[in-house]
């Protein structure tokens, strides 16, 4: 479980976290929707301790952040908005490897645990592949596979569909569902719901540093119309037919 407590943030004269408490369980998937400026990233910053609130708490799994960073961020994973910012090789597999190498893992365990992550992201046998000859997919998802090496309980994506086209938009979402099946918790900070709602066990409204709406899929599609959120049409379920306007 990630648990914030009153958590407070503030950059100069700016807050942007304003008092948040909120629980995610173990197995949740939630998007964190908001506009820009809403503290969405900031927030979810918090939860591994890349940021350090100036008040409140952030326990993960029971244990505050701050008493055991390496903990915090074995269990929450981290895809930023921009995968090139995080990547630190020039192929695949070496940079899905840099975090367990980190661990002091034995070869064999980060082989494996790099093995299990690229097949997660249905990019096996590709670990000698350049990064820098991916397309914008791709490249989300060797951000995906890293994250997942560490083998996280809990993994944290800001923004990872942007810029992305609607074939790799797609393979990214059907990524996350496959993983959150199998149990991890995912939580999606957007502000494009496309794909997301649907998916989403859960959905968390931020405006101005705080919480406005905190519901489920279903209600949050009229509590959102009033952020500065894009809210798709409701996808039909199977069996079903996308409902018209009468005629």
């Amino acid at each position: 479980m990630i648990r914030t407590h009153e958590v407070v943030c503030q950059y100069d004269e700016t807050i942007a976290v304003d008092g948040v408490s909120l629980n995610i369980e173990n197995g949740e998937y939630v998007a964190i929707v908001g506009p820009n400026g809403s503290g969405k990233t900031t927030l979810v910053r918090t939860f591994n301790g890349l940021v350090t609130p100036d008040n409140g708490r952030i326990l993960v799994d029971g244990t505050p952040v701050e008493d055991d960073l390496v903990a915090a961020r074995q269990a929450v994973g981290m895809v930023f908005q921009e995968p090139r910012d995080a990547f630190v090789a020039a192929t695949i597999g070496a940079d899905v490897a840099f975090g367990p190498h980190n661990l002091g893992l034995s070869h064999a365990e980060v082989d494996r645990r790099v093995e299990a992550a690229l097949e997660a992201v249905a990019l096996a046998g590709r670990d000698n592949e350049r990064i820098d000859r991916l397309s914008g997919g791709e490249r989300e998802r060797v951000a995906i596979a890293g994250a997942l090496a560490m083998e996280p309980a809990h993994l944290v994506l800001d923004e990872p569909l942007t810029g992305l086209d609607e074939p790799a938009r797609r393979s990214v979402l059907s990524r996350l569902a496959s993983l959150h099946a199998a149990g991890t918790s995912v939580i999606v900070v957007t502000h494009d719901l496309r794909g997301v709602i649907d998916a989403a066990d859960r959905v968390i409204g931020m405006v101005d540093g705080r919480i406005a709406v905190d519901t489920d899929a279903a209600t949050a599609r009229e509590e959102l119309a009033a952020l500065d959120v894009y809210v798709p049409p409701e996808t039909a379920r199977p069996g079903q037919t996308a409902s018209t306007p009468d005629s």
